[in-house]
């Protein structure tokens, strides 16, 4: 058994996995700005268990004084995407960053696994600014789909409780599983398009609905009582119809209110 000081050992992978989900999280809210679209749909991270670094370092025949080098996920990112095609986009994207280099990569999509694991694997070096200096860790980013990650949980859970020595007929059916979630994901890229405009539609209704509310909040602070009681009531007909261009044109006169509000009171300042 390795007598180290575990929990000094893990700090740096602690930061280093708490750093990149920020990062990817950062990346995924300016993507949707930007394009209405973001082909990250959400991120995951940890730092591998214990038991489970002596178990790969005992499988991999990696000494306790390599472990740093010798096991690449010790610090692991997921990044999860709606559809197969957003994988290589994302991966991309991570080639670029100047705040980690890409050592290498392991397509599991192109050249999936004997048991059905299907997943995009990028191994980096991430620099962690400690207490005592700056530390290069590696850390490994995976990037699938909703669905693999679905199998690929399973699968592991299931591995870890028969201690990888999975019962043939649960192998056959786990590889079956996986072919299922490979025809979902093809699936769902024949009817991308059609998925993402229900998508933007749903995002822009929301949007008008809260520039429709917060205006009409706005308007009070202008004392523009009967004007706000009104725009309020004609929002529930409108809500409860559930006419979008009716509140976008509510939402166009309460604009029209407020900029003539904000007049009114710059002329009374001067």
């Amino acid at each position: 058994m390795d007598g180290r000081d575990w929990g000094t050992f893990l700090l740096p992978y602690d930061q280093a996995v708490e750093e990149l989900k920020v990062k990817f999280k950062t990346m995924r809210a300016e993507l949707k700005k930007r394009e209405e679209y973001a082909p990250i749909e959400f991120v995951t991270g940890r730092v591998k268990k214990i038991s489970s670094i002596l178990d790969k370092a005992k499988r991999l025949q990696v000494s306790p004084d390599q472990l740093e080098t010798g096991i690449e996920d010790i610090a692991g990112i997921r990044i999860m995407c709606q559809f197969v095609e957003d994988i290589r986009r994302v991966a991309e994207y991570i080639r670029r960053r100047k705040d980690l280099t890409v050592l290498y990569e392991k397509d599991y999509i192109t050249n999936y696994k004997d048991s059905g694991y299907r997943s995009f694997h990028m191994i980096v070096e991430y620099p962690v600014q400690t207490a005592l200096g700056l530390k290069i860790v590696l850390a490994e980013i995976q990037i699938r789909t909703l669905a693999m990650n679905f199998w690929a949980t399973i699968e592991h859970s299931l591995s870890y409780k028969y201690r990888e020595s999975l019962p043939g007929e649960m192998r056959a059916r786990l590889k079956k599983a996986a072919e299922a979630a490979f025809v979902l994901d093809n699936e769902m890229s024949s009817i991308r398009l059609e998925i993402l405009e229900a998508q933007k539609k749903f995002e822009d209704e929301a949007n008008i609905v809260s520039k429709v509310l917060t205006g009409m909040h706005r308007l009070y602070f202008y004392h523009k009582i009967s004007e706000t009681i009104e725009a309020q009531r004609r929002f529930n007909e409108l809500w409860e119809q559930h006419d979008m261009e009716g509140i976008k044109q509510l939402h166009d006169e309460v604009k029209e209110m407020l900029e003539s509000s904000t007049k009114e009171e710059d002329r009374d300042e001067q």
